[in-house]
């Protein structure tokens, strides 16, 4: 079976503290060498135990040298702090008087604390109100613009979309109408392309009756609805 939690607690036993002590010593240092090698680092370890006995590990620099390495970084250290709190303190009322100042402007700017101004103060603090109005002012209509703007630029896309999709309908709408009648399609285009009879007639009377002749071959082509138009259009 496997050892129980130690309870960490001190032990009233002199000798089963005594025991411990050299066993939890040895592993210590142990430890500290391990850590030294694998990570190159310095170490200093100080052990007394409850008879004052004096224990102690360093690398493979002097015990005297990290020491003085620790005391010339805990002096730089407590120097740095003593500073920063010197800098501290002289800074603080300085702050602390601003903050003070920007509170009173912001009470006068809300109309508060005016008891104790004079005219002069009055037109400053008027001046300073109006200076502060004018960019806000500029600030919202600037915002008011680029919307507008905004706005103006979507409605364009939307219009053309719009046109686009119209121009479609209309083409869709032609390609029905030549799919629903395609014979009346190829009578239109017959009659486009024939030639057109004028009133005059170069031959003589001949020419005149063959020339009528050919306008009754085509009145003849000609479905009912589609002569009807011609001759009431004539």
């Amino acid at each position: 079976m496997g050892r129980g939690r130690v309870e960490m607690k001190r032990i009233e036993n002199k000798i089963s503290r005594q025991v411990t002590f050299s066993k939890r010593r040895s592993g210590l240092l142990k430890k500290t060498n391990e850590i030294s090698v694998l990570c190159d680092a310095e170490v200093a370890l100080i052990v007394f135990s409850s008879n004052g006995k004096l224990f102690e590990y360093s690398t493979q620099s002097s015990m005297e040298n990290i020491l003085e390495r620790y005391e010339n970084y805990s002096y730089e250290e407590m120097n740095l702090n003593t500073t920063y709190k010197e800098n501290w303190t002289l800074e603080y009322p300085k702050l602390m008087a601003r903050v003070e100042l920007l509170q009173r402007n912001i009470r006068h700017f809300m109309g508060e604390d005016l008891d104790a101004f004079n005219l002069r103060e009055f037109r400053g603090l008027e001046k300073q109100l109006d200076t502060a109005l004018k960019r806000v002012r500029s600030k919202k209509n600037q915002l008011m613009h680029e919307s507008i703007s905004q706005l103006q630029k979507k409605e364009k896309e939307l219009q053309q979309r719009n046109n686009l999709i119209s121009n479609k309908l209309k083409e869709n709408e032609k390609k029905q109408i030549v799919q629903t009648n395609p014979g009346q399609s190829s009578t239109m285009t017959f009659l486009l392309q024939s030639p057109t009879v004028t009133n005059q007639t170069i031959g003589g009377p001949s020419q005149a009756t063959d020339q009528s002749q050919n306008r009754d071959g085509y009145n003849s082509l000609m479905p009912p609805w589609m002569f009807h138009h011609v001759h009431n259009k004539g």
